[in-house]
């Protein structure tokens, strides 16, 4: 008979609180406790109805934060899902429950992990959670915040380790060590609303809009570098008109986003976009919103002491990546700080039925200890 796991056990505990983003459900609560008991002070920065849990360990030398979020995406349908997404289910060696992959099984191997570490004896640095619910929605309350209250501090962590779902066919097969940043923009375009049969009696604005479309899909924003892609543009919503078939609108909107890489920045992005607005345009709004910068973090001690634990325990060489969406690391590398993000495999993510194989949630935790180990000791 298997040993009972640790880290599945916690796993399981949080899984089964519906925290469903900005909720936290008291996964925090259970979090800290277990920190509690190993030395940790405890400190909670809660802010517009966000839970923000800032645990620390030690009092000099170099410091590592584990960070994570304890919020998740709604289910979808229940009837979609084999089991209660919320009453975590394993069959055939694989944990179901919304959160098992994003990201409660990182945040169970991050305490688990350090249980064990702090069990081996005193450490040459500095231990720390960063833990929030407001990572899955709007993002502001949460690590951001905890970050600015840290840099009013003086607070720079040298090293951070995000446990989002980094992997991609095995565990540890692939680290992320950067990421694109994300512009985006609702823009209006106005014209005067008027009868189809008499076009010159109206302006229409989608006409007018359509070869400034035209114009910034062809546009060549940038090249990428070696290691990021070039920046893309791309339109997610379009929305005009008044239900009729006989009528010139008055105004169309267009949702459209960046996802854009260290070569450009964002006010150059908006600058060139507002260039080609203006010259097909006479009357626009755009409403601009920026959720991060890109960050990359270079090969140095954190990235070594990553790959060095994950090919020990999997046997990998974990390749660098910096692709795919957002995520909490983008408000911790501004302080200056090496960030990775080291999870497991991202398949099921805000997916029906989110799984996580059970057999790599001990082998995560593995990860996390040993990669501390090289930087703590």
């Amino acid at each position: 008979m298997q040993p009972e796991s640790p880290t599945l056990n916690l796993a399981r505990e949080l899984i089964a609180r519906r925290s469903l983003t900005p909720d936290d459900a008291g996964c925090c609560a259970v979090i800290g406790a277990r920190l509690e008991k190993l030395g940790f002070r405890l400190e909670w920065l809660d802010q517009e109805g966000v839970t923000n849990l800032w645990a620390i360990f030690g009092d000099s030398g170099p410091l590592a934060v584990l960070a994570g979020h304890t919020d998740v995406v709604p289910t979808g349908p229940l009837e979609r899902w084999s089991s209660d997404p919320f009453l975590p289910q394993i069959r055939d060696g694989v944990l179901y429950g919304r959160g098992a992959a994003d990201m409660k099984s990182g945040l169970a191997a991050m305490v688990c992990a350090t249980e064990r570490l702090l069990a081996r004896g005193p450490l040459k640095g500095r231990l720390a959670f960063l833990v929030t619910s407001d990572e899955e929605g709007m993002a502001r309350h949460g690590t951001k915040y905890v970050a600015e209250v840290l840099r009013g501090r003086g607070i720079r962590p040298e090293y951070a380790i995000v446990g989002e779902a980094s992997s991609n066919a095995q565990l540890g097969d692939r680290i992320v060590v950067g990421r694109r940043g994300s512009l985006g923009c609702n823009l209006r375009v106005f014209g005067k609303q008027g009868h189809v049969a008499y076009p010159h009696k109206a302006d229409n604005p989608i006409h007018r809009l359509a070869p400034a479309l035209a114009e910034l899909v062809a546009t060549e924003w940038d090249r990428g570098n070696v290691h990021f892609p070039p920046t893309s543009f791309q339109i997610s919503n379009v929305h005009g008109g008044t239900g009729a078939n006989n009528v010139i609108p008055g105004e169309v909107e267009v949702v459209f986003n960046f996802r854009y890489c260290t070569e450009s920045t964002a006010e150059g992005l908006k600058a060139r976009v507002h260039a080609v607005l203006d010259r097909h345009l006479p009357r626009y709004e755009a409403d601009w919103w920026h959720t991060g910068e890109p960050f990359l973090t270079r090969q140095g001690k954190l990235i070594e002491a990553a790959q060095a634990a994950i090919g020990e325990i999997t046997g990998l060489r974990a390749e660098q990546f910096t692709g795919g969406g957002t995520s909490d690391a983008r408000f911790i590398a501004p302080l200056g700080t090496e960030v990775v993000e080291i999870g497991p495999i991202n398949d099921s993510i805000h997916k029906v039925d989110e799984h996580v194989n059970v057999a790599d949630l001990d082998r995560l935790s593995l990860i996390y200890e040993n990669t501390l180990v090289r930087l703590l000791r």
